[in-house]
Order: C-alpha cells, then sequence, then structure tokens
C-alpha cells in the first residue's frame, strides 16, 4: 500500500486531494498549519500533521513523523490578486515563501529517501496562470512559473534515479478559500487610477465561464502520481483544459 503526503490540507485542492486518495485505498498523510483531524475521514490509513512549509524546523519534524513516503504533493500555497505596481516586495516575499521557496524546500526534503530508494514522485500544484497571462494577477503569476521552469529541468536530475515529477496546473476555482486565504494580504491592491481598469475583470470572475472545482483537481493529481511516462504537464478544469489546448496549438 502507498502512502502519499500532500501540504496545505485544511480547504480546497488539497482537501479534496487527501479525501481522493483516501477513497482509493491509499496511506495519507495530509499536513496542515494548523491540524483540524475532523475535516477527513476518521481511519488508520489517515494522518493529519502540522506543517508550515515555510519553516525548515516544521518540515524536518514532519517528515520525521511520516515516515517514509512514495509520493509528496506541494499543493500548499497562498493568493494574491492586485496592480504590481502596489504589490510591495514584502507581499511578493510572502508569497514565493509558500509558492515557491516552500515547494523547493520540500523537495530539497524528500528527494534523498526517493534517490537511495531509486524510487518516488513529486507532484507541483501550479496554476493555469502559467498557460496564459492573466491581468493583476504578476506575482502569483511568476511564483507560479518558478515551480514550472524548476520542475521541467529537476525532472531530467530525478530521471537518472527513476524519481518522476508532474506539473498539475489548476484553473480557476472559485470554490476555493484563494480570495479568503489573501483578503488581508490583497488589502489596497488595486489603486484609484487602476480601478476603472479592474472593475469589468472582476466583474468578469463574478460570472465565470467553465471553471475547476476541487474534485478535478484531485482527480488529476491522482492521474499524475500514477502516470509512469516522461508527461510533465496535468492541466485541471474545463478552464485549464482549454488553455493548455490553445497553447499547444
Amino acid at each position: 500500500m502507498k502512502t502519499v503526503l500532500i501540504t496545505g490540507c485544511s480547504s480546497g485542492y488539497g482537501l479534496a486531494t487527501a479525501r481522493h486518495f483516501h477513497a482509493m485505498g491509499w496511506n495519507v498523510i495530509a499536513t496542515m498549519r494548523r491540524p483540524n483531524v475532523n475535516l477527513l475521514p476518521q481511519s488508520e490509513r489517515m494522518r493529519v500533521i502540522p506543517l508550515d512549509v515555510t519553516s525548515q524546523d516544521s518540515i524536518v519534524s514532519a517528515l520525521h513523523a511520516a515516515g517514509p513516503i512514495d509520493v509528496l504533493v506541494n499543493n500548499a500555497g497562498i493568493g494574491v490578486v492586485g496592480a504590481f505596481e502596489a504589490t510591495s516586495l514584502a507581499i511578493a516575499r510572502e508569497v514565493f515563501d509558500t509558492n515557491t521557496f516552500g515547494v523547493m524546500s520540500m523537495m530539497q526534503a524528500v528527494i534523498p529517501q526517493f534517490r537511495e530508494r531509486k524510487a518516488g514522485v513529486i507532484v507541483n500544484v501550479t496554476s493555469s496562470t502559467t498557460l496564459a497571462s492573466f491581468p493583476l494577477a504578476g506575482i502569483y503569476t511568476a511564483s507560479k512559473t518558478a515551480i514550472e521552469g524548476l520542475s521541467g529541468s529537476v525532472a531530467h536530475e530525478l530521471g537518472a534515479f527513476d524519481i518522476r515529477i508532474k506539473l498539475v496546473e489548476p484553473g480557476y476555482g472559485p470554490g476555493t478559500r484563494f480570495t479568503e486565504n489573501g483578503g488581508q494580504r490583497m488589502q489596497g491592491l488595486i489603486p484609484d487610477a487602476y480601478k476603472p481598469f479592474a472593475e469589468p475583470i472582476f466583474a468578469a470572475f463574478a460570472n465565470p465561464g467553465p471553471v475547476t472545482s476541487e474534485t478535478d483537481v484531485a482527480e488529476v493529481v491522482w492521474q499524475a502520481a500514477n502516470d509512469t511516462t516522461d508527461r510533465l504537464h496535468f492541466a485541471a478544469g474545463a478552464d485549464a483544459v482549454a488553455l493548455a489546448n490553445a497553447k499547444r496549438h
């Protein structure tokens, strides 16, 4: 029976992914900054442990508690929407600490055990903002695009040790807590000068076309984790799939 460790399981894609892997018969280590065992099925195959991906001590403790794993899913992330001009570098660093350096830290922490066993899969959850450019998402897009570039390069190195790396690119998920989680961070990031530009964009977000559900992402993460080919990119959600197809053509 295989074991997966998933970061950012307190809500949204991470929570759905933990439930999905458990339903498929895996051992699941669901990690959260503030653990809440009531969110997930009570089962001997489900463990909830604390993890803050921005803290090296927390990463070491979590992986020690987890023991050997077969798959790492880097899902933890934070969002920010706003005009680039108005977004301080302090906010940018906060976003990169979780979305970029947090992923790097988790990868570096698990690669040694995977390399020694010559087995293992890393699934990095990025965003459809890497498939097409979206306004008012510059810092967030940059944090996710960095992981896309990193993963493509590192896939060559890890392939030498039979370790696979995959990218799951979810579309727009209005059912997640993306906006709620970033609310405080986003205060004041649309200055008056940008409001005429931003208002129709926010209106479009309020009435989107095809979107991405939590279960869409959970199913694609599962597919990516079990894929034995050299495929790197996995779009998740109808909107993301459409963007990926448009990019290919």
